[in-house]
C-alpha cells in the first residue's frame, strides 16, 4: 500500500495530465477565429458606446464588460456546483432514511 504523500502526489499528477490532454494548442487559430468574429464586433460597439456614457476610456470600458461578463459566469458556476451539491444532499438523505426503515 502507498503512503498518503505519495497518493496525493500520484493523484495531483493524474489531475493535471487530464487537464493537459484537453488543451486546445491551436492558439492562432482559435484567436484569430474569435477576433473576425461577429460578437466582437458587436463587442467593440458596446465597448464604445460604455465608454461614451460613462466617460470613460475604452480600457475601463472593455474592463468592465469582461469584469460582468465573468461575474456572471461565475454566479451560475457558483449556482450549478450548489444545485448539484444539493441534490447529492438529498440522495444521501434518501438513502439513509431507506437505509433506516430497512432496519
Amino acid at each position: 500500500m502507498i503512503d498518503n504523500q505519495e497518493c496525493i502526489q500520484l493523484i495531483n499528477t493524474a489531475i493535471i495530465k487530464r487537464k493537459e490532454k484537453k488543451i486546445d494548442t491551436t492558439y492562432e487559430d482559435r484567436l484569430s477565429k474569435v477576433c473576425q468574429s461577429n460578437a466582437l464586433k458587436a463587442l467593440s460597439i458596446a465597448i464604445s458606446e460604455l465608454a461614451k456614457e460613462e466617460n470613460i476610456s475604452n480600457d475601463q470600458a472593455a474592463i468592465q464588460i469582461v469584469d460582468a461578463v465573468k461575474e456572471l459566469d461565475q454566479v451560475w458556476t457558483d449556482y450549478v456546483l450548489m444545485e448539484g451539491i444539493n441534490n447529492i444532499k438529498r440522495m444521501l438523505k434518501g438513502e439513509t432514511s431507506s437505509e433506516n426503515t430497512a432496519h
